[in-house]
């Protein structure tokens, strides 16, 4: 083989190895502000996962027929719905932008973000000592 070709031998015609499935690309980054779209609360994001990272037990307890499909991202969110606050973890079928232009009232929000501008959260930079 010459040039490149060596590398993309085993890989399916999505650019992924075989018997893998295809990558879902995320929608959403870390400081978005999104919304579910079946629950009533909102969140910003604070990690994402790229496929269903969660336990078997957390999977199960959804019923199934809401049950989200596991190839796809799944995002961490600082969250609050009028009962409070809380970590949601939420597939990416299930949310949308949040357009308010309101900020999340999570505790969290200062120890992972600066600040609040256009709609979306400034993540910290890392301080190494």
């Amino acid at each position: 083989m010459t040039g490149f070709s060596h590398l993309f031998t085993g890989l399916s015609e999505t650019g992924t190895p075989e018997g893998m499935p295809p990558i879902a690309h995320a929608r959403f980054a870390i400081g978005d502000v999104v919304r579910h779209r079946l629950f009533d609360f909102r969140g910003v994001v604070f990690d994402i996962d790229p496929v269903f990272a969660n336990s078997e037990e957390w999977y199960a307890a959804i019923p199934e027929d809401t049950r989200p499909r596991r190839d796809q991202p799944f995002y961490h969110l600082l969250a609050e719905n009028d009962d409070g606050s809380y970590v949601a973890y939420v597939s990416q079928q299930n949310l949308v932008q949040d357009d308010s232009d309101e900020p999340i009232h999570h505790p969290g929000i200062g120890s992972l973000f600066d600040g609040y501008r256009e709609g979306r959260y400034l993540l910290k930079p890392i301080r190494r000592h």
